[in-house]
Order: C-alpha cells, then structure tokens, then sequence
C-alpha cells in the first residue's frame, strides 16, 4: 500500500489549517464589535469585576493555566490528528452546512450529557467516577466568565476530546465535513461553554432573552452539586430525560417556571 498516496489522497492539512487560524482569530476580531454593544459591554465588566477577585486567590491561576496547557494540547491533537481526515473545502450544496452543524452540536451535546450527568455527577444511579475531578469547577457556585476554563485538566482534555471524537466518527459516517462547518462548530463549543458562565445583569427581553436564559441555567447548576442541567448546548437533553431544573430539583419545565425562578434570583 502507498501511504503517501492514501495521505496526499485523505489527509487535507491546508484545510484544517485554515479552520484553526479561523477558529482562533474570528472571536478575537469579533470581540470588539460585541463591546461596542451597551447590554454586552456592562457584562464583560460585571464579569471582570468578578474575575478580578478570583485572581487575588493563590491557587486560582495555577488551576487555570493548567488547564489552558491541557485543553491547547488536545485540541491541537485533534486539529493533527482528527480534523484533516474528515475536511473538505469543496463546494457543496449550502443546506448541507446548517444540518452538519446541527448534527455536531446535538451528537456532542448528548454525549457531553451523559458524561456529565454519569461521571461527574451522582446521576441517579450512584456517584460518578469522576465526581472529584468535576468537583474542582463546582467550588464556583456563582461562576463569572472566567471560570468556565477553572477545570481539573482531566475535565479541560475530555470535554476537548468529546468533541474531536463527535466530529471523527460523524465524519466516518456522513462524509467529510466542509470547512466552514468545523469553523461554525469549533467557535460555538467554546463560546457557548463560555456564555453559560457569564454572569449577567441584561434586560429580559429580545435579543437577550434566551442568552440570559443559558447563563441563569447553568448558575443553577453551579449553585448546588446536586442539580441537573447537565447539557451544555442546549438543555433539550435535560428536558427530554427529566433533570430540567429551574432551581427546585429535577422537574420537568411547566410554564412560567422559568420566569418565576428567575425573579426570585434577582430578588
């Protein structure tokens, strides 16, 4: 067998280059135009006033860069290793984008669920294994944006790792996946996981709505290591295997729960 024809033939490195300078530099351009947004701005300051009282604690940055060290190193892995195998910059049909980038997300997102609720967690079935690994981002239990990266490295490499391994194997199955859609994909992954740690101090209303719904939900998670809410891009998962939770438990959601729990917060 040719490898070096089987790797010139699959292994599409310029692509997957592309997409990792896109995903690295497209929220840092971005970054400012957002600023520029009233309701944005105060909450990148709410968010950095917290911030600035976790720096003042010792062990806050060491926790911090650790993880930085392990989830760079596993994403470039994946964007080595995973990525340039099932990448494309061909043209396809534009429909074909949007429901790949569905499919990554909610593939992820179910099993990110599992692992979450399972081995972080006491899912109903016992304590996780790796409860003590998770229980390093549970001493936040009112997190700011920051801490979203305050992980055990364990946590930081496996929640990467989850989502190389979602895009590898969906890949194997529904063909190589455009550019763009590893851009749109790899970008949401991590801001999503950054917004729902976002403290937030913003009108409910639209456009905002549903943005201070995500990160109200997550604080309900953080403020008890007992509560659902265990998806992390959506809470589909959470509603449809009942650990929707509003800050009572687990429930399913009935109307006006949302709003009324939230009232009561900001009370």
């Amino acid at each position: 067998m040719d490898f070096s024809h089987f790797f010139s033939e699959t292994y599409h490195w310029q692509p997957a280059l592309i997409a990792l300078l896109a995903v690295l530099g497209i929220p840092a351009a971005v970054a400012p135009l957002i600023r520029l947004i009233p309701a944005f701005r105060k909450s990148r300051e709410l968010n950095k006033s917290a911030a600035t009282d976790r720096l003042k604690r010792s062990f806050y940055m060491p926790i911090q860069n650790r993880s930085k060290l392990w989830g760079l190193s596993t994403y470039l892995a994946i964007f080595i290793f995973v990525i340039p195998f099932v990448v494309s910059s061909q043209p396809q049909p534009w429909w074909k984008i949007p429901l790949e980038v569905f499919a990554i997300l909610m593939v992820y997102d179910f099993f990110y669920y599992l692992t979450h609720r399972f081995l972080f967690h006491d899912g109903g079935f016992g304590p996780g294994p790796l409860m003590w690994v998770h229980a390093v981002h549970h001493q936040q239990r009112n997190p700011c944006r920051m801490d979203s990266n305050y992980l055990h490295p364990i946590e930081t490499s496996l929640g990467v790792g989850l989502y190389g391994s979602t895009i590898g194997v969906l890949g194997l199955l529904m063909g190589d996946f455009h550019i763009v859609t590893i851009i749109i994909t790899a970008i949401a992954f991590s801001e999503i996981n950054l917004h729902n740690h976002d403290l937030m101090d913003i009108e409910d209303r639209f456009p905002y709505r549903y943005l201070r719904y995500m990160s109200f939900m997550h604080h309900v998670h953080h403020a008890r290591f007992t509560a659902g809410n265990f998806a992390t891009i959506s809470l589909f998962y959470d509603w449809l295997f009942g650990t929707y939770d509003t800050g009572q438990g687990w429930q399913r959601p009935k109307r006006g729960e949302i709003k009324n729990a939230d009232a009561t917060s900001q009370g």
